[in-house]
Order: structure tokens, then sequence, then C-alpha cells
């Protein structure tokens, strides 16, 4: 397959950014800050984004470009014998989790549609655990749903790099902030919500602990999208000009604010309305949020904002979870991008279908304790991700090495001290980090 490249700087920063903001951030981010103690959440949080998280970015980036292939193709070319291996578990990591993933996204078109109609203008938690019990359980209805936002995502991959990816991402980014902003805006003003801004952003480090740390350290890790080759599927598509080190650096901002803003979005919103953070878990987008919104004046509009703002967040993360599939297969197995991105996308919908009838005639099924759908999370999240970073880390930090560093710069130019103390990180911050995010995982 022809090796497309990015259009822009802009381009790009936008699509990687998008790569890392999905739900994440504005799904899981505002009830694990609101479940592990708020500002002393965030305090780890951004410590382990700029600590390591931004290191492993330049790491993958670095291994796209150096490659200019796949993760299969970046791992045999840099590294050869067995390594690709590595790069295998990354395509099927990204099969697994969007398999998974746009059950969930079919959710959000669903609860806008409900938001739309006005059947989230209720308060009571009864009727609302209702609502989404009857979603996920009707079999047929999530079902296409998960199909309708895969395929929007199927046209948007099959168009390319530069009409398809970078297109998108250059609409959908910024309205997504857009939307955010002023959502966010309207939040930290309603009466009640000063407690909320104070809970996650006045510092409190007394409520830090082991539980605190290690779940800062999987949100910096799972919300910056590492691990599945994405990134190094991107980095493939920039231009030898590109200064990677300062882009990186302005997708794993963008990502951040992003995470922060959706924070004093919802946390600010549960304190307007009488509720304790976190509550919920992780239902709390479809079971306790619709409530919230409810309770508050002008709620069926920041409900509408809300889940248009969810959906748009699943799409950009959508679109960098099915391209290194399609570049595997165009890479590897010469097939047109036309045809790659359907195939990719039927074969995701497929084990789509158990995942979604996990939660309804399907529900009872266990596989080593976990529901289909608890499973592959448990598989990608806790395991796939954080093995296929350490190796990314090992093999850009210590079998490309100093070649590595020469390859952050624009052309090979030079870029400053600050890339040891990146290679430095690459070989021994981070692997510590995520060896404990495994640790944790099989904890």
């Amino acid at each position: 397959m022809r090796r497309d490249h990015w259009g822009s700087r802009l381009g790009f920063i936008m699509a990687a950014a998008g790569s890392a903001v999905g739900l994440g951030n504005i799904w899981k981010f505002p009830y694990m800050a609101g479940g592990h103690g708020g500002s002393a959440f965030l305090i780890l949080y951004l410590a382990f984004v700029l600590g390591f998280g931004l290191a492993l970015v330049i790491a993958e980036l670095v291994l796209g470009r150096m490659s200019g292939r796949n993760p299969v193709g970046a791992f045999r070319v840099m590294a050869g014998g067995a390594w690709p291996l590595v790069g295998g578990i990354g395509v099927l990591t990204a099969v697994l989790i969007l398999s998974f993933y746009c059950v969930v996204a079919g959710w959000t078109i669903a609860y806008l549609f409900y938001a739309i109609e006005g059947a989230l203008d209720a308060t009571s938690a009864g009727t609302l655990e209702s609502l989404f019990n009857q979603l996920t359980g009707s079999g047929l209805a999530p079902l296409c749903y998960a199909a309708a936002f895969m395929a929007i995502s199927v046209v948007i991959v099959s168009r390319g790099v530069g009409s398809g990816i970078e297109r998108a991402s250059k609409l959908f980014m910024p309205l997504l902030f857009v939307v955010l902003v002023v959502m966010t805006a309207r939040a930290v003003t309603l009466p009640g919500a000063g407690a909320g801004i104070a809970f996650l952003l006045k510092p409190d480090l007394s409520a830090i602990d082991g539980e605190t740390v290690s779940a800062a350290l999987g949100q910096a890790f799972f919300s910056l999208s590492l691990g599945l080759g994405g990134l190094v599927t991107y980095g493939s598509y920039m231009r030898a000009s590109a200064h990677i080190g300062r882009d990186a650096l302005a997708v794993v901002l963008l990502d951040t604010l992003v995470a922060m803003l959706a924070g004093l979005l919802i946390i600010p919103a549960m304190f307007a309305a009488g509720m304790t953070p976190g509550a919920g878990g992780a239902g709390t987008t479809f079971k306790v949020l619709p409530a919230v919104f409810a309770a508050l004046p002008g709620g069926h509009w920041i409900a509408i904002g809300f889940f248009a703002l969810l959906t748009l967040a699943a799409l950009t993360s959508s679109v960098s979870l099915l391209e290194p599939i399609v570049a595997w297969l165009g890479d590897e197995h010469d097939i047109a991008r036309g045809r790659a991105a359907p195939l990719a996308g039927l074969a995701c919908m497929v084990l789509a279908v158990p995942v979604s009838l996990s939660f309804g005639v399907w529900e009872h099924v266990r596989i080593m304790g976990y529901s289909i759908f608890g499973l592959l999370d448990f598989l990608t999240n806790n395991l796939s991700l954080p093995f296929g970073s350490l190796m990314t880390a090992i093999v850009v930090g210590w079998i490309i090495g100093p070649r590595a560093v020469a390859a952050l710069g624009p052309d090979g130019r030079p870029v400053g001290a600050w890339a040891q103390a990146w290679l430095f990180v690459v070989r021994f911050v981070a692997p510590i980090g995520i060896v404990w995010i495994l640790i944790q995982g099989l904890v």
C-alpha cells in the first residue's frame, strides 16, 4: 500500500490528539478523579502523563516514522527476529478494543437520540436504570447503533490519511473543543459548583494513597492510547521535516486539557445536583449523569450537548483504532484501503455481537469469571496494552537507542539536551511504571 503522509502539522496534531481524546477522557477521567480524591488524583495524573506518558508517545511516533510501516512491519524493520509478534499483538488488541468500543459508542448515539426526544429528562435512578437495561438487553437495537458507528468510522478511514482521517480530525476536534468549553463554562457557573471546582483543583495531598497512585498511573496510560499501534501507524505517516518532540508535546497537552475540562464539566455538575463525585463508577455516564443534567437548569440541552460531545470523542478514537488494522492489511497483505477498511470493520462487528449480547441474553455467560465484555476489557487494558508499551520502550530505548535520538528532530537535525533525558526515561523510568500497571492489572 502506498505510504500516505499528513498534509500539515495541524492535521497530524488533530488526528493524534483525536486518537488519545476519546471515551477515556470524557467518560472515564471524571469518575476516576471523582472516586479517587479529586485534586490528589489530578496531581498524580499530570505527573505521570508528563513524566513518562509523553516519553512513550514520542517513542511510538519515532518507531513509526523510522520504519515507515504498520506496527507489525515497524517491529520487523527496526528489531527483526520474533519482534513482529509484538506488533501483531498490537493489531489484535486494536481489533478486540474496537469490538467492544463500538458497542459503548453505539450506546452514546442511542443516548443522544434519547436526550433529543426528552427521554432523559428524569431524575429517578430507577427510571434511568430501566432505560439503560432496556437498551443494552434488547439484542438488535444496540447492535444497529454499533454498526452505524462502525460504518461512519469505516467511511472515514476508507478515504485515506489526508482526505479521510486528517480532514475528519480537522472538523471533529475543533467542534469537540467548542462544545466541551461551552458546556464546561455552563457547569462551573451553576449554583453549588464551586465545591466541585475546589474538589478537583485545590491541592489536597492527604488523599494520596497506593490506590490513588495506581488509578492515576493507569488512567495516564489509558488516556494516551498507548500500546495498541495507533500512534506507531500515525507516526509512519509523518514527514521527515516534522519535529516529533514538539508535535508529541502538543498532542499530550491537548489530551490533558480535554481530560481536565471533562472533569470540570462533570464533577462541579454533580456537586451542583447534590451528588457524590464518582457515584456510579463506570456506569456514571448512562445511569447517573442524565439525572444530574435533569436536575439542573437547562438540563435538557446540557444532556444533548454532552452525548453529542461523547459521540464525537468516541469517533476520533475509533478511527485511530481502525487505522493500524487497515495499515497492516495494506502493508503486509497488499489489500487496497477501500477493501481493507470494510474488512476490518466487519471483523470487529462480528466480535461485537457476543460483546453486546453479554449485556442481554448472554449476561450470565462467564469466562474465567468475566463476562465477554469484561474479559476483553481485562485482556486488552490490563495486559496487552501495557505489554505492547513495555516492548516499545525496550526496542526504542535499547535496540534502536541513539539512532532514535537522532530521529527526533526535523530531517535528522539535533534537537537539544532534552533528547538524552527522553532516552533515559524510555530506558529506565517508563518500564518501571508499565511493570507496575501490569502487576496491578494481574492482581
